[in-house]
């Protein structure tokens, strides 16, 4: 072992940098792999240690001993990881190709350990008469559980293939992910004609002009595959073959015949995890999947998402009635094709409530939106945030604060990750250096975002559409979810609780965006500092379910056929046929596609995450939606007695318990889907 010690970048493992952050200076790409071979091994000793214990089992010698195993790789995965995602390169890339399976196979090995599980099984078997307050049963429970669903109970022969289709799975999820990223950082439509940026406002060339330079071309504009400029550009854009041309390439991520298609990738992934579930029991892997979840069954998934849909299409046919009038009005007799509806459905906002978006964004400045997203969180929890200049982490542009309880000790870290690049793949996320839990004293939490902003020419100011403004609330909730947590145990900490619960905390933190005093307060204009005008304010918040048909069918539609793939025992072997004929089935729209393809899904085949668990979204939109109601019916959105509800049921307890029993201590009852039908506009 003092050799394997000796032979890595202790940076890694031992962080020593500012405010308990790892020294991002003080290691490099090419330290990873030796990292993670010493964390690997230590790791195994770890598991070793619990099984050869001479002493029968206890939660002490065995299942705390668990939970604080493998810290070495804890933190060197940690790392790897966040620079995966948020800033990675050819070397990155190829280490993920060989540590993702590796990773597999090695979590494989422990959780299929017979002599471990005997240990875990023992507790299991009396936890009944081991006096357990009810989180650490929870966490036993879990533990046992995760066990079982990891294979603990095959025969010999089915560990090791399922240890092979773990490793395999983990192997694709790498490949498809950056086969994803590859297409979005290597398609640019370059425009060097000024007149074909017809229709486009100011904040949208300047983002275009910002990414060709990105590339190498001061002489033109750029379309990229990032939605922070592909949805302003089809919004705006009055040249129809360009926006024909760019959403052709949007929609086709993944599908393009060469090295990154991923159309083979998906197919073996499902035919995987169909056979994964099968080997352990299950009818599909849907209901693999979901047996873990608030939902249980894929029974309860259609049952939500079918009504929906039904609801979604009928707006969604009424929407583009109104949009077809509009071209129509110009002169034109084409149909609404999919890089028609955003600017059409533009100037429909225009002509319905008389703004759009180039009338709304300079009143949402990114820094402003931030200091409202701390605003609310004081509002509601009490706790502070400070910023700290100068601390080095993984790119220039990541900002750092400390965060503060009411008494003004100190609870954790937050990391803001804002702007687009090439080096980081699309979308928005939160996730963790450093998870919260008091098992072996107490661990602060080290919590980040990272989002897919345009980046702002130098001196000026970022701005944001409203979507992007509620998606920043949006993952700054699930932030706080990460912050707040206040558990023992390390497997029930922050957001380390059911899929479908997971979106409760974010999605509901959504709403004090729009609450007035908010808007009022923040949204202010970039040059005058005025706030956003009444009247204004008034048109955007009438205008909260514009558009509501065209955006739940994108949504439901990928939620149903992500529900498709992964339902049936036997899986397509042709997955964008299979697509094509579910759409067909559903009788999606023309005019409409899904929010996310299955080439370049990643909810869903970038890893396990979302699989069969993309509808998790409208699950937890009920609750939201419930849940803001609340806030609503006591005559203050921000009440101090709810607030402080919220905070110990919601937000920090984590998977301490039953997610259905949290929300009920909460609310006093489970909801119904009609809040969340009337908050879309669908009702």
């Amino acid at each position: 072992m003092s050799t394997q010690k000796s032979a890595f970048n202790h940076a890694l493992t031992n962080w020593t940098g500012p405010l308990g952050l790892p020294d991002f200076t003080a290691f490099n790409d090419d330290d990873f792999a030796a990292a993670f071979d010493a964390a690997l091994i230590s790791d195994l000793a770890d598991i070793d240690a619990i099984v050869t214990h001479p002493e029968a089992p206890t939660i002490d010698n065995t299942l705390k001993a668990l939970q604080l195993s493998g810290k070495d790789l804890d933190h060197v995965s940690a790392i790897f990881w966040l620079r995966a995602g948020a800033h990675t390169n050819d070397t990155i890339q190829a280490l993920e190709r060989v540590i993702a399976p590796k990773m597999s196979r090695h979590a494989s090995s422990i959780m299929m350990n017979p002599h471990l599980f005997a240990r875990i099984d023992s507790l299991y078997e009396q936890r009944d008469l081991l006096g357990l307050d009810a989180e650490t049963d929870r966490v036993l429970e879990k533990t046992w559980k995760g066990f079982v669903r990891s294979g603990a109970k095959l025969d010999e022969q089915g560990k090791a293939r399922l240890a092979d289709i773990n490793e395999r799975l983990a192997s694709l999820g790498a490949q498809f992910g950056q086969n994803v990223l590859k297409d979005e950082a290597d398609w640019a439509l370059f425009i060097t004609d000024e007149a074909e940026l017809a229709g486009l406002p100011d904040f949208v060339r300047d983002a275009m002009r910002g990414a060709a330079e990105e590339r190498g071309r001061n002489d033109a504009w750029a379309v990229t595959l990032s939605r922070s400029i592909i949805e302003p550009f089809l919004s705006f854009s009055e040249n129809r073959n360009l926006r024909e041309k760019a959403f052709r390439a949007w929609a086709a991520r993944g599908e393009n015949g060469a090295e990154t298609d991923n159309t083979a990738i998906v197919a073996e992934m499902v035919k995987l995890r169909a056979e994964k579930a099968g080997l352990l029991g299950y009818k599909s892997f849907a209901a693999y999947k979901l047996d873990d979840t608030m939902a249980k069954t894929p029974k309860a998934v259609m049952d939500l998402l079918e009504p929906v849909w039904e609801k979604a299409k009928e707006r969604a046919a009424e929407e583009e009635v109104d949009l077809q009038r509009l071209i129509a009005g110009e002169g034109r007799n084409h149909r609404v094709e999919p890089w028609d509806w955003r600017y059409y459905a533009e100037k429909l906002r225009n002509e319905r409530f008389a703004f759009d978006e180039t009338e709304l964004k300079p009143y949402l400045q990114l820094e402003k939106i931030i200091e409202a997203c701390f605003d609310v969180a004081t509002r509601l929890f009490g706790i502070r945030f400070a910023e700290k200049a100068g601390i080095p982490t993984w790119h220039p542009d990541v900002r750092v604060w400390e965060v503060f309880n009411p008494d003004g000790s100190k609870r954790g870290l937050f990391l803001g990750d804002y702007f687009n690049r090439q080096s980081k793949r699309s979308g928005a996320w939160m996730s963790a250096l450093q998870s919260q839990h008091k098992l072996d004293g107490d661990h602060a939490p080290i919590i980040y975002n990272v989002m897919n902003f345009a980046k702002p020419s130098k001196g000026e100011p970022a701005l944001l559409s409203l979507d992007g403004a509620r998606t920043l609330f949006h993952e700054f909730g699930h932030a706080l979810h990460g912050l707040l947590s206040d558990v023992t145990w390390p497997a029930v900490s922050g957001t380390s609780v059911s899929r479908d619960f997971v979106e409760l905390p974010s999605q509901l933190y959504e709403h004090w965006l729009t609450v007035p005093a908010i808007l009022e307060k923040y949204a202010v204009h970039y040059r005058t500092g005025e706030a956003m005008p009444k009247a204004l304010l008034d048109k955007v918040l009438a205008a909260n379910t514009f558009n509501a048909g065209f955006n739940t069918v994108e949504f439901t539609s990928s939620a149903l056929v992500d529900m498709a793939f992964h339902a049936d025992g036997t899986p397509p072997s042709d997955p964008i046929e299979f697509e094509a004929a579910t759409l067909k089935q559903l009788e999606m729209p023309d005019a409409i596609i899904m929010r996310h393809r299955t080439p370049h899904f990643t909810h869903v085949f970038s890893g396990d995450g979302y699989s069969a668990g993309y509808y998790s979204y409208m699950w937890s939109e009920v609750l939201d939606a419930d849940a803001f109601k609340a806030f609503e019916e006591s005559g203050d959105v921000f009440n101090s007695e709810l607030a402080e509800k919220l905070k110990q049921f919601i937000y920090s307890a984590g998977g301490s318990r039953d997610p259905e029993e949290l929300y009920k201590a909460f609310r006093g009852k489970m909801p119904t889907p009609d809040a969340m039908i009337e908050k879309r506009g669908l009702a």
